[in-house]
């Protein structure tokens, strides 16, 4: 029998493996994605489809989506995800509207065997009329997520942002198909800390953002552990709620085109968050 007095051995450490949205490199085609994944380890990637500019859309012609899952597999881009823009909690559009657009993005999702499709909650501002929009369209699109061995992964973002906003959509939708993306500037800047984010959405989540910002009041992008954004409370929350997938990098080249370059902004995530330095490039 072990002694209950003896000092238990310290955790074995966790490793997540290195992802990027292709928000960072708004301007490149899917072979320079690519070998930017290649080249920094990234074994996922998120790709945006926000129709005309995405990498790729519901209008993509197939012969484009063969040699995207083609080029991705090659560079060992084991795991994708759609970065959809689809609004659930929207009142500017129908029930209609919203589920004819995820039903595309989900028949996209598995012509490149995309795991996840982000979605937005886009509410006009937040409450149980807006919580209930999104409950309502989740659980609707749903069994056709599962169908296509995809799910519908909610953002917190915009009108829901903190985990907690998240967690009460989700909670209600209850459906496997369904669960959550933590973007960590948008829960910490709603006011909580990361172990409380990653304790309210770890029946759900299934993909985690990070970043880094000037401040909770000014979120313009600062180079990953340069700014206010706690990354290193980062890895010890997700250890604790057991999460074993992908850390993913969304640096908002897209929006801010003055900040510096993706691999750049790769090369200091990793030791922002206090871990192997997956993300620099060889030689780095």
């Amino acid at each position: 029998m072990a002694d209950p007095a003896a000092p238990r051995p310290a955790p074995r450490p966790v490793s997540w493996e290195p992802a990027f949205s292709t928000l960072g490199c708004p301007n490149a085609g899917v072979r320079e994605v690519a070998r930017l994944a290649r080249e920094h380890g990234c074994t996922g990637v998120e790709l945006r489809c926000d129709p005309p500019e995405g990498l790729l859309t519901p209008r993509t012609p197939p012969a484009e989506l063969a040699e995207t899952v083609d080029l991705l597999d090659r560079a060992g881009v084991r795991t994708r995800w759609l970065a959809g823009y689809v609004r659930v909690a929207d009142p500017g559009v129908t029930d209609t509207e919203c589920l004819l657009a995820l039903a595309e993005l989900t028949a996209l999702a598995a012509e490149v065997g995309a795991v996840g499709i982000r979605v937005f909650p886009g509410a006009d501002r937040p409450g149980p009329e807006a919580d209930a929009r999104a409950v309502r369209r989740l659980r609707a699109a749903a069994p056709q997520a599962a169908d296509a061995g995809t799910s519908l992964l909610l953002e917190t973002h915009d009108s829901h942002p903190g985990g907690a906003d998240a967690a009460r959509v989700l909670s209600a939708v209850d459906h496997p198909a369904v669960g959550a993306v933590w973007d960590v500037l948008h829960t910490w800047r709603a006011g909580e800390s990361p172990a409380e984010s990653a304790v309210l959405l770890a029946p759900w989540l299934r993909h985690v953002q990070v970043k880094d910002a000037v401040s909770r009041q000014d979120p313009r992008p600062c180079l990953p552990g340069t700014g206010a954004v706690p990354l290193d409370a980062v890895p010890a929350a997700l250890t604790a709620v057991g999460y074993r997938a992908h850390l993913s990098l969304e640096w908002e080249k897209r929006w801010y085109p003055e900040i510096p370059g993706l691999p750049q902004a790769l090369a200091h995530t990793a030791r922002a968050l206090g871990l192997p330095d997956t993300w620099a490039a060889p030689g780095h």
